[in-house]
């Protein structure tokens, strides 16, 4: 019996011993699959398959602007100088609600004053606009808001998603060489377009659709609209709503810095001047902002 307990013994230290660190190995559990969620919602595929990986992600969730992503804007005008609109820090032009960013236009009883682009002196007119300056900057990577405007097609209104270079890495004063990214400008006389505009030093020989801008991207009014840049060091290119409407692959100095992001509910123009027509309180609302790399 004992020879029969020792020869037993051996067999199964000697197949444990034969098992050896491979046969561990291959008895390991796989590794988890990657996220399928981040801070962006579903993951994302870039078109060599490799994952977008979110940097920035705000989905106006709460009841107020997240001043740790957005500083409203409070220096610029907008308009012509028969009428412009200053940009205010108030929650009747800046508001969170129901999930959306409200940035209103609206006409108030008692003038105010600002100064900017040739613009000056008492208005009744004030705006809402926020920009991550200072905050949030990024160089290359794939950038989208999904927005709805108010629905007319009265002159006078412009809203704008837009990048300007982060002065804290390049001057953006030499403008247009400096550069300036609209993802999209939306002008109310023009109620089924979305247009892009790459400001560069191309804006010598004017607006050049298929270069520096489109002027064939259907955004109606009044609806939700998504507006997507994807920039790399060799092309920028524009979707609304999914569909390519400019890509630009210039590869101008301009394009390679980090930008800020801004939106904007603005006052329009030459050739989209506020008249009196357009309804007022009118409102750029945004659902959501994100940014990947």
């Amino acid at each position: 019996m004992r020879k029969t307990i020792v020869s037993l013994l051996t067999i199964v230290i000697g197949t444990v011993a034969l098992a050896g660190p491979a046969d561990a190995a291959r008895r390991k559990p796989p590794p988890p699959p990657p996220p399928t969620t981040d801070a962006c919602g579903t993951v994302l595929a870039k078109a060599d398959g490799t994952p977008w990986s979110c940097t920035f992600a705000d989905n106006f969730d709460g009841t107020a602007l997240n001043r740790a992503n957005w500083l409203p804007q409070t220096q610029f005008a907008m308009g012509t100088q028969a009428a412009h609109t200053c940009y205010a820090d108030d929650p009747s032009t800046i508001s969170v609600a129901n999930g959306a960013l409200n940035l209103t236009m609206r006409k108030v009883a008692t003038p105010v004053s600002c100064t900017f682009g040739g613009m000056s002196g008492p208005t009744n007119y004030v705006s809402g606009s926020v920009m991550t300056y200072r905050l949030f900057s990024q160089q290359y990577g794939r950038f989208e808001a999904r927005i709805k405007n108010t629905a007319t097609t009265a002159p006078g209104l412009h809203e704008a998603f837009w990048l300007w270079p982060d002065d804290r890495y390049s001057d953006g004063t030499v403008w247009p060489y400096a550069g300036e990214i609209d993802i999209s400008e939306t002008y109310s006389v023009y109620a089924n377009l979305s247009i892009p505009f790459l400001h560069y030093s191309a804006d010598a020989y004017g607006a050049q659709p298929g270069l520096n801008t489109a002027w064939n991207c259907t955004a109606y009014r009044g609806v939700w609209n998504t507006y997507t840049l994807e920039w790399t060091a060799t092309k920028l290119q524009i979707f609304v709503n999914g569909t390519s409407c400019l890509v630009n692959t210039s590869g101008d100095p301009a394009f390679a810095k980090p930008y800020i992001m801004a939106l904007t509910q603005g006052m329009g123009t030459t050739g989209n001047v506020y008249d009196g027509r357009a309804p007022l309180p009118a409102t750029m609302s945004v659902d959501y902002v994100k940014v990947w790399k």
